[in-house]
């Protein structure tokens, strides 16, 4: 199981990153971190700076034929920064129109706007999200983690990082099964 970490140069909450990275690795997967520059990218915990990641591949060489599944971590910035990023918005893309699992946390379900991935569909997300999935035609749940079959592939979403343990069992799962 190969899973591409999508994450901005900047701004991923770390704990979002790292728990769902070590999840992938725990389940004998590989996981590669992917940014829109290649570099090192700089997680926060919270509004702090917290430690730097080492990117493995860019956007402008990664393609989601690549990868069998999707993770999107959260933190304010870096769905913020991701979704204005014509790159990025198609790599997502790519994932939903070729059927391969995706799963995001917090903030992240803004990128799946973007990439016009919530129409039709049910997830959860910091609840400060509840307007825009619900203005981009998905429904918005408040759960701990929610996990959508609708066609063309299964979305796996949670809350926060209280509802790291819960996401990652999830999605490791349904990564597995896909």
């Amino acid at each position: 199981m190969r899973v591409a970490f999508l994450v901005a140069p900047e701004g991923v909450e770390q704990v979002e990153l790292t728990e769902p990275w070590k999840a992938v690795l725990a389940a004998g997967g590989t996981p590669q971190l992917v940014s829109t520059r290649p570099g090192t990218i700089q997680a926060f915990h919270h509004l702090d700076k917290s430690d730097t990641f080492p990117v493995d591949k860019d956007l402008d060489s990664a393609r989601p034929g690549e990868y069998d599944a999707l993770v999107l971590p959260g933190g304010v910035a870096n769905p913020d920064a991701l979704r204005t990023d014509r790159r990025a918005v198609e790599f997502v893309r790519g994932f939903f129109d070729s059927g391969k699992p995706v799963a995001a946390i917090c903030h992240a379900p803004w990128t799946l706007i973007e990439a016009d991935a919530v129409r039709g569909r049910t997830l959860t997300s910091w609840p400060s999200l509840r307007t825009d999935i619900g203005n981009a035609g998905g429904t918005w749940v408040d759960e701990q983690v929610k996990v959508c079959t609708a066609e063309p592939s299964t979305l796996v979403t949670s809350r926060k990082p209280d509802d790291l343990k819960a996401f990652c069992d999830t999605f490791v799962q349904v990564f597995k099964d896909a």
